[in-house]
């Protein structure tokens, strides 16, 4: 491109968009020129000539997708017959991009491949026939109480087999990009050689709806992550209907991708096109017609073919040649033309790539189910319908004379299913799978701990607190490179520029510039070895990092110990989906809500007062949530949560801790406290015992002036307890069959009990069936505000006075 291999047509062109700028302005010639970038013909980008020879058995491959494509539909339709649902439609469309890279592109020891949620029918299909999966297994699909198959990629349920949770629509996408980037991240900072790895994503067309399908493009572009291929499959329907009914899906996610940086390889017609694309003025309107139109092709006849597609133009095709060809002939149902196109896609660098697959949803399932707006919804087929697709696919179906399909299998020892095995033992083994070999941790020891136990009279938040001992653990010997720090575009906020200096931003490029602060001592520094990963202004992003860190020691056997702190405020609320899924992915490690708590953020006001991210988390089975209220506390936490998460008998959960940003003298540690602060509640200062309060966070400190306030002007002695973790109490007291811990550390006590904290009343009020004594509990429900602290607690009824009054109430 540097060299002009033309002046001369280079002057005209020149000449050409000089007119243009001149009649119409400078903004048609950018269109124009926008245009030209971000489009192509509405072809194969891969022809039939320049296809590489095909590597495989094709007779034999055929008849391995034709048994997946049975048995999915079978699993299906069976399990509906108990009113249980599924999807047949999608597998049914792609279920070659599957086969072909099971067959020849999905490497099991070092890639990774985000399957699309409604396709999982296809995928057991596929383990059946290798002999991963039983005929018992396929028959209690959906029905997990008896054993059987998760309805979607699921890694809780089925934690030997999927890798990742992909059925919550539009996270695939987002976490394959930022898993392929930690892969990098691996690599650049040495733990771990992944040069070797792609990561494959599978998505349909009506996925990329999703914001979060399209969220990361930019930054997957930016850091030339040529280990990702995204593979869309085209079939043009969503789960109403056509995708962009008026427009064409396939330009619009071209324009897309290439604006965005990407390489995008198009595999649109099958081999039975090629008679018929040599005519320009074809190609043209194929370009040009509307995809609710196309739909509507592919489900008509060749009479109407003829006369609303090839209208004017001259084809020797005859009406039948037009309906089989228009009708069904998709480059994605043609395994020369996938593979062709895989193997561009591998070949391309420098960037990410997309694959834009055409097919037709519901390929042969039949005519009242291809095609159809309704597919989706399409939960069975009757045994005409099976009957009918067992000699399309050339299956040798027995007599279908009861009220189910049977499961087909070729034999354990048939060529089809020898074949399908020998060729995943020469690609490392068997996909999905997901490896676990436990790698413990050389944990930290009192050391870097020590500090926060001393306390310290400066006025320390908690969110200090925590980024000191990070730091400190950052610094072990044993640990301290495995840690993953995760800031969206806040570190400054939570005090953490302390780690550029050290620590380093990381960057695949390196520093290409001069800082500006870079005379000072914490100055910004990225390095292609950084260890604090800074995403911008998105807290998805940084939430889809988090998942790559915090299942990297399954994904790579290499333990990584990863915490994403954000606004408390902008965790739960904006990102809890994702949570859910890294709960469904078996991930580790701690989320923190720093600047926590409703009243705290002075002046920030409502969409930054968060009173309920700890009534949210503690829905989620595999959160350990904690509100601790001293720098000790934090401490102990963190060392437990090492010792959980990371030490002999991990555990698949992850913490959230919700630190402060209010600076407040930090008490020592008193002795043996640590079992109350792992375990929920304690009591921090005995007082008389007339009344408890029982606060969490930052109350705590209101509590205890509200301790003072009541022995200095009314002679009541109250005992205050630091609760660290509500929902932790609650936990333990309905899983014990004894005496739960809760009234364990409450005997020997009596009078009212007052729950304070800064969240919303429903939080602590978890615990109120186990406190069997009157019961009283203050927080801030509603909404937040923007006003001093003080006057925010006085407005809530959460101040030092307030609680006070209600410990005087209780014991009147």
């Amino acid at each position: 491109m540097e060299k002009d291999l033309d002046p001369q047509e280079t002057s005209e062109w020149l000449e050409s968009l000089d007119a243009v700028r001149r009649v119409a302005g400078p903004e048609r010639v950018a269109y124009l020129l926008r245009r030209l970038a971000t489009s192509s013909r509405y072809v194969n980008t891969v022809p039939t000539a320049e296809e590489p020879p095909y590597p495989g058995d094709l007779e034999l491959e055929e008849r391995i997708a034709a048994y997946d494509r049975w048995n999915a539909a079978a699993m299906v339709s069976r399990g509906s017959k108990l009113g249980l649902g599924g999807h047949m439609a999608t597998y049914a469309s792609a279920a070659w991009l599957y086969e072909v890279g099971f067959h020849h592109f999905f490497h099991s020891a070092h890639d990774q491949i985000y399957f699309q949620g409604h396709a999982s029918p296809g995928i057991y299909a596929r383990a059946f026939l290798e002999g991963r999966l039983s005929e018992a297994h396929l028959d209690a699909f959906r029905r997990e109480t008896r054993g059987g198959l998760p309805s979607y990629p699921h890694p809780r349920a089925m934690p030997d087999f999927w890798q990742f949770p992909t059925v919550s629509m539009g996270l695939g996408p987002l976490n394959a990009v930022y898993q392929a980037r930690f892969n990098r991240y691996l690599h650049n900072r040495g733990i771990k050689d992944t040069s070797a790895g792609h990561v494959w994503a599978f998505l349909g067309d009506g996925e990329m709806d999703e914001p979060e399908s399209t969220a990361a493009l930019t930054l997957a572009a930016r850091e030339g992550l040529d280990n990702l291929t995204f593979v869309i499959n085209c079939n043009l329907q969503r789960l109403d209907g056509p995708v962009r009914g008026n427009t064409r899906i396939v330009q619009e996610l071209e324009s897309v991708f290439r604006g965005a940086g990407w390489h995008v390889v198009k595999a649109l017609w099958g081999a039975e096109w090629d008679g018929l694309l040599h005519d320009d003025e074809l190609v043209a309107r194929l370009g040009e017609i509307p995809d609710g139109q196309f739909q509507t092709f592919a489900a008509s006849d060749g009479a109407y073919i003829r006369e609303h597609l090839f209208e004017g133009l001259s084809t020797t095709a005859t009406y039948e040649d037009l309906r089989r060809i228009v009708g069904g002939s998709r480059a994605g149902h043609e395994p020369r033309k996938v593979h062709a196109a895989y193997q561009r896609a591998k070949s391309l660098k420098g960037a990410p790539t997309v694959i834009l697959v055409q097919t037709v949803k519901g390929w042969t399932l039949g005519a009242g189910v291809e095609a159809r707006n309704a597919n989706h919804q399409m939960k069975k087929l009757s045994l005409e319908e099976f009957r009918v697709m067992g000699e399309r696919l050339g299956l040798p179906v027995p007599a279908l004379d009861g009220e189910l399909p049977p499961f087909l299998h070729p034999g354990h020892d048939s060529p089809e299913a020898r074949y399908a095995r020998e060729r995943r033992a020469a690609l490392g083994g068997p996909i999905p799978q997901r490896v676990y070999v436990p790698k413990n941790l050389d944990l930290p020891g009192d050391k870097p701990f020590q500090a926060l136990a001393k306390g310290s009279t400066q006025p320390v938040a908690t969110t200090m607190a925590f980024v000191r001992l990070v730091k400190d653990l950052m610094k072990e010997p044993g640990t301290g490179r495995r840690w993953v720090p995760i800031v969206p575009d806040e570190a400054r906020t939570f005090g953490m520029e302390s780690l550029f200096p050290t620590a380093k931003i990381y960057s695949p490029l390196g520093q290409r510039y001069d800082a500006v602060d870079r005379e000072l001592l914490l100055a910004y520094k990225e390095a292609a070895d950084g260890q604090i990963l800074i995403e911008g202004i998105t807290e998805a992003g940084s939430m889809a990092s988090f998942t790559a860190a915090a299942t990297s020691y399954a994904t790579h056997g290499e333990p990584m110990i990863p915490f994403y702190i954000f606004y408390s405020m902008f965790g739960w609320q904006r990102t809890g989906d994702q949570m859910w899924a890294l709960a469904d992915q078996l991930g580790r490690g701690f989320l923190i809500g720093a600047t926590a708590g409703r009243t705290t953020m002075t002046g920030e006001g409502l969409q930054h007062a968060d009173g309920h991210s700890h009534l949210l988390a503690s829905a989620n089975p595999a959160v350990l949530a904690y509100d601790p209220a001293f720098a000790y506390e934090v401490g102990v936490i963190v060392r437990d949560g090492l010792r959980r998460m990371y030490g002999p008998a991990a555990e698949n959960v992850f913490y959230y801790l919700t630190v402060y940003n209010e600076p407040m003298p930090q008490p020592a540690m008193p002795e043996g406290v640590e079992e109350g602060v792992v375990r929920g509640v304690y009591r921090y200062r005995a007082g008389g015992g007339q009344a408890h309060i029982l606060a969490s966070g930052t109350a705590v400190h209101w509590a205890l002036a509200a301790q003072e306030l009541l022995e200095e002007e009314y002679g009541v002695g109250v005992d205050v307890w630091s609760v660290t973790s509500w929902s932790e109490l609650r936990r333990e007291a309905m899983a014990t069959d004894g005496v739960p811990y809760l009234k364990r550390a409450l005997a020997g006590t009596d009078g009212p009990v007052i729950a304070v904290s800064d969240w919303m009343r429903a939080v602590p009020d978890q615990i109120a069936p186990w406190i069997e004594r009157p019961w009283t509990s203050l927080g801030t429900d509603g909404f937040g505000l923007s006003d001093t602290r003080e006057a925010v607690r006085e407005h809530f009824g959460v101040d030092p006075r307030a609680i006070a009054d209600a410990v005087l109430k209780a014991i009147e």
